[in-house]
């Protein structure tokens, strides 16, 4: 049976499912369809519906409950891994909720970070991630950078206003979870484990060759230099990527938590987890 699969051309993704969707390791009677796409675009596809596994921004997952199951496997969560809030130059935290602020997709984990820390900042504009920084580069503003971005602002003369992520984990004292892989409730549950094991050594098989990059990561990195790619990766995949644990559960659990208070709303959390 073939199953769509949508993820990000970012190293942590394609490092991930490397081995899956490119046949360097048995997946036995499943076979992926990859669909590569920024992540706002896949949460957007995600509330409908379109693809059978998918990544999306654990800020969006609360949309998706009725429809999709979180897998174990494939998540990006951690300490030290959240948003930055970035400025062209140093202003104060009084002043910033003027400013317009850039922000990469209203369903990321990235709004819902900046809006938990800055609920008053009303001026946000909703860009794909990769423009973030130009936007701020040119003056037109503040702006939410994740991924590459981290390790490229400052390069730029760009200046660290807030880490949104370390405001989380100060608050939470918990993982920040960022973004997650989810499966079609539809799917048989044997179909939703195995995918969620294949997962998991899709990854192993990537950190079996490590720190060689293969071709397929670099090929989708586009312009990126190799050892910004390995920065990339050593953030955002670790232990939460190959199962989420208990640990991990209850970060994700408490951002639909945040989320629900937000947004005035309550959630079933029965039967989140692929399990």
């Amino acid at each position: 049976m073939k199953y769509t699969i949508g993820f990000s051309p970012c190293p942590n993704d394609t490092f991930i499912f490397d081995a899956l969707v490119n046949h360097k390791m048995d997946t036995g009677d499943i076979e992926f369809e990859p669909v590569l796409e920024d992540v706002q675009t896949l949460n957007e596809w995600a509330i409908a519906g379109k693809l059978d596994i998918t990544k999306i921004s654990y800020g969006v997952l609360p949309l998706l409950l009725n429809q999709y199951k979180l897998l174990p496997s494939g998540s990006a969560l951690g300490k030290g891994v959240g948003p930055l809030l970035i400025a062209k130059e140093a202003i104060s935290q009084a002043e910033l909720v003027n400013y317009p602020v850039a922000i990469p997709g209203e369903f990321t984990t990235a709004h819902l970070l900046f809006s938990l820390k800055y609920p008053q900042a009303k001026n946000k504009v909703f860009l794909r991630y990769d423009q973030v920084e130009n936007f701020v580069v040119e003056g037109k503003g503040l702006g939410v950078i994740i991924h590459e971005n981290r390790f490229t602002y400052a390069s730029r003369g760009l200046v660290k206003i807030t880490d949104l992520g370390d405001y989380w984990e100060q608050k939470m004292n918990i993982p920040i979870p960022l973004g997650g892989i989810v499966v079609k409730r539809s799917l048989p549950d044997e179909t939703q484990n195995a995918i969620a094991t294949l997962i998991a050594e899709s990854l192993s098989h990537s950190y079996s060759h490590y720190p060689v990059l293969s071709e397929y990561v670099k090929e989708h990195a586009q312009e990126m230099e190799e050892d910004v790619m390995r920065k990339h990766i050593d953030l955002y995949v670790n232990d939460f990527s190959t199962s989420l644990g208990k640990q991990g559960e209850a970060a994700v659990m408490e951002l639909i938590k945040v989320y629900a208070g937000q947004h005035g709303v309550t959630f079933q959390m029965d039967d989140l987890f692929v399990r």
